[in-house]
């Protein structure tokens, strides 16, 4: 093993020897547990090179139970899969009765006909396929392969996890412990700058580094500057022409034109120039883009470019590098406009709808307009001032549709005033004929009692509220992830759905396990989120060794401030963020705004007078009491209207309005004169739609 280069001997042996890619195979994670547990299902781990995928792979194989078999897809064939698909048969079925994870190194270069061939193992289970890859799988790998394994990303490695390689390096018994080797500080963030993130490359140059630098008299090898630089001196940009890195790249110079940022966009040019990429590639897609994204705004836009290709024809590369630079800062520094993209709503018309014929006053008249009447009401533009005429070229079937939708950037905005009169005009030039006139009917109580369950419904507008909760968090899909008050477990079921690689805690009072466990069962074991009892929040966290990304609570009670903010100090991560989000009743919708019009003004004042004490007497949480007991943490509250509507039905008028001591009007105590004026006001609703607003209060949290 002596012999092997520095980055094999270095390979980690268990998970606690792996550095970086916490986001998956930190403590709690899922993978990590999957991992201890035995229980993996097919794997497979893409990402750039150096980052540890074969490693991990390694590491699996030294913690499971299972038969290990690896192969790499560049040198394997059919023949190999099926060697290794037989030997795991037969330990399968035979007395080893064992599992046998199949490692495949570039699985991505396995061709279809050997894709297919492993896809029946995978199936059946007599091989836990496990494939790395530095291609997208979604692109690269079989779909049926893709579906039925777990995709995990591995990210580049950041400068603080590259400075721990090359400690443990310089530290290891495998590695330089036994010699002298002295790096300073300028060398080491060089090897750490160049090595961009791949930690084979940076052990490669540290390995070429101690291996060609002799010692001094005292024995010790001193690594400056310049040696680094030339252990490694180009910086390994990740490109394949034919990958990812292609069109991930080609993508970003594209999307940073669009977005008028000239500097991205010089980036990505020269990151494809530095790499390689041919020019008239580059080019090709500048001239769609002045099409595309830049169109009528700037007219004269596609003929720069089309000058700068041109140009670039005759001189080639290296002076090439100028009209492409000026190609590229021409259409990032152009107002934009996509309009031309009216042509795909024309072309989903005429697929999508019926042939309609040519209205009569568009025909050729040259042929049939003697016998048909073709051409017969044309109006001759020329023939009228400013050369334009209002009449209608469409089909009557598709009259007043806009397939054409000017911007209001550059020479475009011009337009846009110009052609909405003109389509006014044409709108108001066409002879229809009369609509039928709508029928009338009584109004049906069941149906709006439907329709208010459907305009307002309670559970879409949750549903709603927690989607953008969670966007506002930005909670990703390996975060560990606490609701510290689930009440029904809403806010824990759209976490499982957000953090698949990570886990959910959700601290549940005894009363409530049963119910959430319940409905936990439909999930596998590994995505179940885990319930931990609130008495036992703290010891259970420093037992597991865990911290959470990301804590939340939904209309968490006033009285349990305390215990939350301990929660709060034992569980969130240093980086981490809390939110906790509750609704505001003393805020809610006030039935007086809905009448207040229509009544007389000291009436209105006085309906407004009484109804402020009865909301102000509901229920709230005391947010200063609240935010005093997180005393340790930094806070920030806001509000946010949700705005809905709801259909006034005969049902829910008569309640508000009933004669009984709970209903909304005889809570008011109105003198009997105003009571009769506003029952009359709300009874003139019944049948019509009014606007509801709900105050939803939100209070971020974040260590001091």
């Amino acid at each position: 093993m002596s012999d092997a280069p520095l980055a094999a001997r270095l390979r980690p042996r268990n998970l606690d020897d792996v550095i970086g890619q916490a986001h998956i195979v930190g403590r709690g994670r899922l993978l990590r547990r999957a991992i201890e547990a035995d229980q993996l299902s097919s794997l497979i781990f893409f990402g750039p090179p150096g980052t540890g995928k074969t490693t991990l792979a390694r590491v699996i194989a030294e913690t499971t139970r299972a038969h290990f078999v690896a192969l790499n897809a560049v040198l394997a064939g059919v023949k190999d899969l099926r060697s290794a698909v037989a030997e795991a048969q037969s330990r399968r079925e035979g007395m080893f009765q064992q599992r046998t994870l199949l490692f495949v190194d570039e699985v991505h270069r396995f061709n279809k006909a050997q894709q297919d061939a492993l896809l029946p193992w995978v199936e059946d289970g007599t091989v836990v396929l496990i494939g790395a890859t530095t291609e997208n799988p979604y692109f690269e790998v079989n779909a049926a392969l893709v579906s039925r394994s777990r995709l995990f990303r591995l990210e580049g490695l950041g400068p603080d996890a590259l400075r721990q390689v090359v400690r443990r390096a310089l530290t290891h018994p495998e590695g330089y412990a036994d010699r002298a080797v002295e790096l300073n500080d300028d060398a080491l963030e060089h090897l750490v700058d160049v090595a961009n993130g791949d930690a084979r490359a940076l052990l490669n140059a540290l390995e070429l580094a101690v291996e060609t630098t002799p010692a001094n008299d005292e024995g010790t090898i001193r690594i400056d500057l310049a040696v680094a630089e030339e252990s490694i001196q180009r910086r390994a940009v990740i490109y394949d022409r034919e990958g990812d890195a292609h069109f991930d790249t080609i993508s970003a110079f594209i999307k940073s034109i669009r977005g008028s940022d000239p500097d991205a966009a010089l980036y990505w040019l020269a990151r494809m120039i530095y790499a390689g990429e041919d020019p008239r590639f580059i080019l090709r897609r500048l001239v769609i883009l002045a099409s595309e994204d830049v169109g009528l705004a700037d007219p004269t836009a596609l003929a720069d470019v089309m000058s700068c290709a041109q140009a670039f024809d005759r001189i080639g590369m290296p002076e090439g590098r100028f009209p492409l630079s000026q190609a590229t800062l021409r259409l990032a520094t152009a107002p934009k406009s996509n309009s031309t993209m009216g042509l795909f709503d024309a072309l989903a018309a005429v697929e999508g709808e019926a042939t309609v014929d040519v209205p009569m006053h568009l025909k050729d008249a040259s042929r049939d307009g003697a016998d048909f009447g073709h051409g017969k009401g044309y109006l001759y533009p020329h023939a009228y001032r400013d050369h334009w005429v209002a009449q209608s070229y469409l089909p009557k079937a598709l009259s007043g549709r806009l397939f054409y939708r000017p911007s209001s950037q550059g020479a475009e905005e011009g337009v846009a005033i110009r052609l909405a009169q003109r389509r006014e005009a044409q709108l108001a030039a066409m002879v229809e004929e009369p609509d039928e006139p709508l029928t009338a009917s009584s109004v049906d109580e069941p149906v709006q009692r439907w329709l208010q369950r459907t305009i307002g419904n309670p559970g879409e507008r949750l549903a709603a509220q927690t989607a953008a909760f969670f966007d506002a968090l930005g909670v990703a899909r390996h975060h560990l992830v606490a609701d510290l008050h689930p009440r029904t477990g809403l806010w824990v079921w759209e976490a499982v759905r957000r953090a698949p690689e990570g886990h959910v805690w959700a601290v549940v009072p005894p009363e409530d396990r049963d119910t959430l466990a319940a409905l936990a069962q439909d999930l596998p074991p590994l995505r179940r989120p885990r319930l931990v009892d609130p008495e036992a929040f703290v010891a259970t966290v420093a037992d597991a060794g865990v911290q959470f990304d990301v804590m939340v609570a939904r209309e968490p009670p006033a009285q349990r401030a305390n215990v939350l903010a301990e929660h709060l100090a034992h569980g969130l991560a240093p980086n981490g963020q809390a939110a906790f989000s509750w609704v505001d009743p003393q805020l809610a919708q006030r039935i007086s705004a809905w009448i207040a019009k229509g009544l007389p003004d000291d009436v209105r004042q006085r309906l407004e007078a009484a109804e402020t004490p009865v909301y102000a007497a509901l229920p709230v949480i005391d947010v200063a009491a609240f935010t005093e007991a997180l005393g340790s943490f930094a806070t920030t509250e806001r509000h946010e209207v949700h705005l809905t509507e709801r259909p006034i039905d005969r049902a829910s008028v008569e309640r508000w309005t009933a004669e009984t001591p709970s209903s909304w009007l005889s809570r008011l105590k109105l003198a009997a004169a105003d009571a009769a004026v506003v029952r009359q006001a709300l009874r003139a609703l019944i049948g019509q739609t009014v606007p509801v607003a709900t105050t939803e209060r939100w209070l971020w949290i974040k260590r001091n």
